[in-house]
């Protein structure tokens, strides 16, 4: 089992966001502790030998890195499609 960390970034902008939306991202979210690499996520590359994957969450999109000694999920950025990437 895996914990889902939040990075400052990612926390607030799910604060700005309605709460319906928010419980659907952070519902999402949460399902990463048992899988954290489900099949509808795409590997994006590697940073300081961690693998950085992006999960799609309706018209939202997550990045998020997998620290595997740790067992921790890293959501580093949560934003809409074009700006997810900037």
């Amino acid at each position: 089992m895996y914990v889902v960390e939040l990075s400052q970034r990612a926390q607030k902008f799910l604060n700005k966001l309605d709460k319906h939306i928010k419980e659907q991202i952070e519902n999402s979210l949460k399902r990463l502790k048992d899988n954290p690499i489900p099949s509808d996520v795409k590997f994006i590359g590697r940073e300081n030998n961690e693998m950085i994957f992006r999960y799609r969450i309706g018209d939202y999109r997550a990045l998020y890195k997998v620290k595997e000694a740790q067992k921790i999920i890293l959501i580093a950025k949560i934003d809409k499609r074009p700006r997810v990437y900037d």
